[in-house]
């Protein structure tokens, strides 16, 4: 997926397309699948308690997906810059518990809106076709939001082998090793991991986005 395009795309610049319906989880979607590789469905299911700080490291809790175990990322410096401190804060004098609190579900899970969205569905244009991206890769293969968990997973993977804790790579893509549940690594292990994730557009705020003409 070409990660330049998709974050300097018009949800993150300073003009809204014509009969755009913003929304808030239209900005901070991509940015958490980028930045902690979770599922649509996990992200969507997030709430304000699944945000906390331990041993001086800021974590998002993920404990919603059937097939994957439950996990702690630490919350990545570009996410504080993009304005998640301010987000949340609205979140809190809203009165909303879930993080993406504008994300309605559909037959019980988020990520089919999301999905339709980002992907676009028959003669509905997504996110991706809108920043002029092909929904459909080399392969033939619907492009689609979890791209960006193989590619959450490509950096660590590098970054995990380099730090010599290869069990990190599993535990924070909620996967077991050889079919055993791994423990969690050190969370200082695992912000040393994560940090390593490049960010690809260091401009994008929230406020940005709200300010849009």
């Amino acid at each position: 997926m070409e990660l330049h395009t998709l974050f300097n795309g018009y949800i993150y610049t300073d003009e809204k397309l014509k009969r755009e319906q913003p929304k808030h989880w239209h900005f901070w979607l991509p940015l958490l699948s980028y930045y902690t590789g979770a599922y649509s469905d996990e992200i969507g299911s997030l709430t304000l308690d699944d945000i906390f700080q331990q041993d001086h490291v800021h974590l998002l809790h993920f404990n919603t997906h059937g097939k994957i175990q439950p996990r702690v990322v630490p919350i990545h410096p570009a996410l504080w810059q993009s304005g998640l401190e301010q987000y949340l804060t609205q979140i809190k004098k809203l009165g909303q518990q879930r993080i993406l609190f504008d994300l309605p579900a559909k037959s019980g899970r988020y990520s089919e809106k999301v999905r339709i969205w980002f992907s676009g569905e028959g003669e509905r244009q997504g996110y991706l076709q809108k920043c002029g991206l092909p929904n459909v890769d080399q392969q033939g293969m619907k492009t689609a939001i979890s791209s960006l968990r193989l590619n959450f997973e490509q950096q660590i993977r590098i970054s995990a082998i380099q730090q010599g804790h290869k069990s990190s790579l599993h535990y924070l893509l909620g996967l077991k090793d050889d079919g055993d549940i791994v423990t969690r690594p050190p969370l200082a292990i695992l912000k040393q991991i994560t940090s390593q994730l490049r960010v690809i557009n260091p401009n994008i705020t929230w406020q940005r986005f709200l300010d849009r003409h």
